[in-house]
């Protein structure tokens, strides 16, 4: 597995991590043995950047991850979140940014994850309410208490970002990113860029759509959120099938899988780019390993970007109501 460094000095990682939300929530039942079999397995194949946030299965997903990498914890680098609110029951509370709730999150992460310190500590959205100032201040205070080592955001804007790099360094953004969701493309990555911070590209594999997986709405089994997902549902999901059918095609032609040809497209955006794809059987993580060795030329890359343009792409990547908390 080849590496990549997150901004100017932040962790070194293996070029794809493993996204673990799934594991524990939104994508149907869950398998708390197989998914550390699997955390384990990823190790054992060169993958060492590992993705979480407290709000995914309420405190479950940390839980989970904390017990696979036991023993294994000086070989890994753990990234997690807080901001997203959760009651005891999976309610959704909303977000905040308050730092002493920084705090209080961060103190029950580690405690989860049974570390002494969280490699990258993200804000996992903005709070509105609060201060970008007064939230990565608090997070600051957490470097400097050395429970964090690593300061990150998720889906912040680029005035966003400037504001929070001039309190504290951003060693990295977490962002949506995939052959159909390029919003990141222009604005966002030139600022980070600009600003020497590393981006880590979330669902780089559409949630699982673009590996020609789901051929039809009753693929997805009970309990999988994204069959209300705007682009999984109704004739959205057969206009993007189609797109994904190029996909394909493509990947035919080189001997590859389509989700691999949609990793290795992520990668190809540029060194300071690690994608997070998230997965449950061994299978497709060998398979999006396989991946990170895939060398695409720049006509290549300029087929598939052309294969799956952005206009082409039918619905949202999130509902209208989470797109305006989003601010996007």
């Amino acid at each position: 597995m080849n590496t990549r460094t997150l901004g100017r000095v932040g962790p070194t990682v293996s070029a794809i991590g493993l996204g673990c939300m799934g594991m524990s929530e939104f994508y149907g039942p869950s398998d708390n043995a197989a998914s550390e079999r699997l955390i384990r397995q990823a190790v054992e194949r060169g993958i060492h950047f590992f993705d979480t946030a407290d709000m995914y299965g309420v405190g479950a997903n940390e839980c989970l991850l904390g017990t696979a990498l036991r023993g294994l914890r000086e070989q890994v680098v753990i990234a997690t979140k807080f901001g997203n609110q959760r009651g005891l029951d999976g309610s959704m509370l909303g977000v905040s940014g308050h730092p002493a709730y920084v705090r209080a999150a961060c103190e029950q992460s580690l405690r989860r994850l049974g570390v002494e310190h969280i490699d990258l500590y993200y804000q996992h959205r903005v709070d509105p309410s609060v201060p970008i100032e007064d939230t990565v201040g608090a997070m600051a205070d957490l470097v400097r208490a050395g429970k964090v080592r690593w300061l990150g955001l998720s889906e912040a804007g680029p005035g966003t970002v400037r504001r929070a790099h001039a309190v504290h360094p951003i060693t990295a953004l977490q962002t949506e990113f995939s052959l159909w969701s390029r919003d990141v493309q222009g604005e966002i990555l030139d600022t980070v860029r600009e600003l020497g911070i590393g981006f880590v590209a979330y669902s780089p594999l559409g949630r699982g759509f673009l590996t020609g997986a789901y051929t039809q709405a009753s693929d997805f089994q009970a309990g999988d959120t994204r069959a209300k997902q705007p682009r999984m549902a109704g004739d959205n999901f057969d206009a993007n099938l189609r797109l994904v059918q190029r996909v394909e095609a493509m990947a035919r032609d080189k001997s590859v899988t389509a989700a691999q040809l949609a990793l290795a497209w992520v990668l190809g955006q540029g060194e300071d780019i690690v994608p997070i794809p998230g997965t449950r059987r061994l299978r497709y993580l060998e398979d999006n390993i396989a991946a990170a060795a895939i060398a695409l030329s720049a006509e290549e890359l300029e087929q598939l970007s052309s294969l799956v343009p952005p206009e082409a792409v039918a619905g949202t990547r999130y509902d209208a109501a989470r797109l305006e908390r989003l601010g996007l």
